[in-house]
C-alpha cells in the first residue's frame, strides 16, 4: 500500500514505512517505545529523522515497527546512495534516545486507537 509517496508494508505484528521498495537499511539504529498507532509513530519518527539528515546525499528514510508484547521495537535508518558517513548511525540513535522527541512521538501515537496486529 502506498500513502502519498510512501510505501507502507504490513505483515503480522510489523509495519514498514519506506520511500522505495524493497526497504533497505544501509544505516540503522533501534529503540523501543510503548504501543500506540504504528502509522502515526512511523511518520513522526521519519519526519524528525529526515529533518536531521536531509543534507545527507542520497538518504531515503525507512522506519520499521515490530510488536513485542505491549512495546514496539523501532528500527530507523534507511538507504544511502553515497558511502555512509561515519557516525550516521550514532546520530539516528541519538534522535531515538532524545526524551523530548520520544515524549512527542508517544503522545501522537496514543491519539489513535489503531495498534499493530
Amino acid at each position: 500500500m502506498t500513502h502519498g509517496l510512501w510505501h507502507i508494508t504490513r505483515e503480522v505484528g510489523e509495519l514498514t514505512l519506506s520511500r522505495q521498495l524493497p526497504a533497505r537499511f544501509d544505516v540503522v539504529a533501534s529503540t523501543t517505545l510503548p504501543e500506540g498507532d504504528p502509522l502515526r509513530l512511523a511518520h513522526q519518527i521519519r519526519q524528525d529523522m529526515w529533518r536531521m539528515l536531509k543534507r545527507v546525499r542520497g538518504f531515503s528514510p525507512v522506519v520499521q515497527l515490530t510488536r513485542e508484547g505491549d512495546m514496539i521495537r523501532i528500527k530507523a535508518g534507511g538507504r544511502v546512495a553515497a558511502p555512509v558517513a561515519p557516525g550516521l548511525s550514532a546520530k539516528i540513535a541519538a534522535l531515538l534516545a532524545c526524551p523530548a522527541h520520544r515524549a512527542r512521538w508517544v503522545a501522537q501515537a496514543k491519539r489513535s486507537q489503531r495498534r499493530l496486529k
